[in-house]
């Protein structure tokens, strides 16, 4: 299996992703709703800053990990 690396493509696009969403949704396609709602803001040439709306995690909870240019978060809650 081949794997390429498409992230510095990506960068072109940082915020137009609400853009195809209007118009996804004017041409008539579905679009899959995302969970946890997200937001992610270009601070910089190469700064970004992403905002996850996680109800029901504390920072405590939650862990952020980058590994390949792949941005990871978990969320773990112990056992009530």
């Amino acid at each position: 299996m081949r794997q390429f690396d498409l992230s510095p493509l990506y960068r072109q696009t940082v915020g137009f992703d609400r853009l195809f969403n209007l118009l996804d949704q004017a041409s008539g396609f579905e679009t899959s709703q995302s969970y946890p709602p997200y937001n992610i803001e270009r601070t910089g040439e190469n700064a970004y800053r992403v905002t996850l709306a996680v109800a029901g995690f504390s920072r405590e909870e939650l862990s952020v990990e980058t590994k390949e240019n792949t941005l990871s978060v978990k969320g773990s809650k112990e056992p009530a």
